[in-house]
């Protein structure tokens, strides 16, 4: 047995170093591989990299806010909230609650004119000559001065198809005041018929004054809507500043208002400010038309009635009436008109009666001596009978609660 299996034995002797060399062969090429990739390791960790730098950050201040953009959050200035100063309190005197009080006390202005006999103002009266009295009480008069002034006024034409005769004295007698006007005169043209028809507004221009009345050509309608026309024209004169006056020419008779005459009496009362000068027109035929038994009684008390209330507008507001029968009374009735609204004496005063409850007072000027007793006025060294034209009344504030 043991000879047949030793040449077996012996090659494997034989063969063991070449296994040994395969063997340290393998391990020479692993020591190796594992020098190569710890050399390879470590040379790329020591390499430096290149890094693309990140944008730079920009940072807002502090008191900075809003949105942000792509190049860092956008400075919106901050408005530095100021503590609000403190209020001075201040002490009440000694003896006294801490309260406050607000007075409201109105002014009250008139415009007064004083006119001899003949019609003619009559200047150079003092502060202490008048007398106010309000609802009978006299009042203090705080502030008095006799003015010339620019008119500011508002002529309104009666323009309807009654009568030719109506029709041309309206239009002469406008055409006379529009010739009496002055450069610093402000004047607004109207007509009526059975509508209101603003012609030209405020104006200083006298030849837009005479356009206008030109274009008054033929009448279209023969329907007389007064109380809506002077109702109109005081509406609009209310937010009109300082003193205003309407020079009213027409019969005065009305046919077709939607407003009633109470409602034009109420608000000619609660109107500040306003003058109403008016003429009335066609009285020369009227009384010819009266002669011949033309004008029957119900005509004729038409037209007394429209005389009435031409009266009553003027009369309520410190103006004058006039009822010219002849062509050639129109200059010296304007030339009236003009005189009585550029000279006049203006007095003001705080009502001792400061309720604000919408009522109506009544005010009446007297003329007095320096001993309270009535002035004696003299016209070309006579004594004259003079007129004092002013205010009726006024209609007190309505306080709102």
């Amino acid at each position: 047995m043991f000879p047949a299996e030793l040449p077996h034995r012996q090659t494997l002797r034989r063969n063991r170093p070449h296994s040994f060399v395969r063997a340290a062969a393998l391990a020479v090429l692993l020591v190796a591989g594992a020098a190569l990739w710890a050399q390879s390791g470590s040379t790329s960790s020591s390499k430096p990299q290149t890094k693309t730098p990140d944008k730079p950050t920009q940072e807002a201040p502090a008191e900075a806010g809003g949105p942000a953009g792509d190049v860092g959050p956008i400075a919106v200035p901050k408005k530095k909230e100021e503590p609000p100063p403190e209020a001075v309190k201040r002490k009440p005197p000694e003896g006294l609650a801490d309260y406050s009080l607000r007075v409201d006390v109105p002014l009250v202005n008139v415009d007064v004119m004083v006119v001899s006999k003949s019609g003619f103002f009559i200047p150079g009266l003092k502060q202490e000559n008048f007398r106010v009295l309000e609802d009978g009480v006299p009042q203090k008069v705080t502030s008095f001065s006799q003015t010339e002034a620019p008119i500011t006024a508002v002529l309104v034409v009666e323009f309807a198809s009654i009568n030719y005769q109506f029709v041309y004295d309206a239009l002469n007698a406008s055409y006379t005041f529009a010739n009496s006007l002055k450069p610093n005169d402000w004047v607004a043209v109207v007509s009526y018929d059975m509508k209101t028809h603003m012609l030209v507004d405020f104006t200083q221009n006298k030849g837009e004054v005479f356009g206008a009345l030109h274009s008054l050509r033929v009448p279209m309608f023969s329907e007389t809507n007064m109380f809506d026309a002077l109702y109109d024209t005081l509406d609009r004169l209310d937010r009109v500043e300082g003193r205003k006056y309407i020079v009213l020419i027409g019969t005065g008779y009305d046919s077709f208002s939607k407003i009633t005459l109470d409602r034009t009496l109420k608000k000619v009362k609660e109107t500040p400010n306003v003058g109403i000068f008016t003429v009335s027109t066609g009285e020369a035929m009227l009384m010819r038309a009266d002669a011949r038994g033309a004008l029957g009684p119900v005509q004729r008390l038409d037209f007394l009635q429209a005389d009435n209330q031409m009266r009553a507008f003027a009369t309520m507001t410190g103006g004058k009436w006039y009822k010219p029968r002849f062509e050639g009374e129109l200059p010296d009735i304007f030339r009236d008109v003009a005189n009585s609204i550029r000279n006049q004496y203006s007095i003001a005063y705080h009502p001792s009666n400061s309720k604000q409850d919408g009522t109506y007072r009544k005010i009446k000027i007297e003329l007095v001596d320096g001993n309270g007793g009535p002035l004696q006025v003299n016209v070309n060294g006579k004594p004259s009978k003079v007129s004092i034209i002013a205010r009726e009344g006024y209609t007190a504030k309505q306080q709102v609660e």
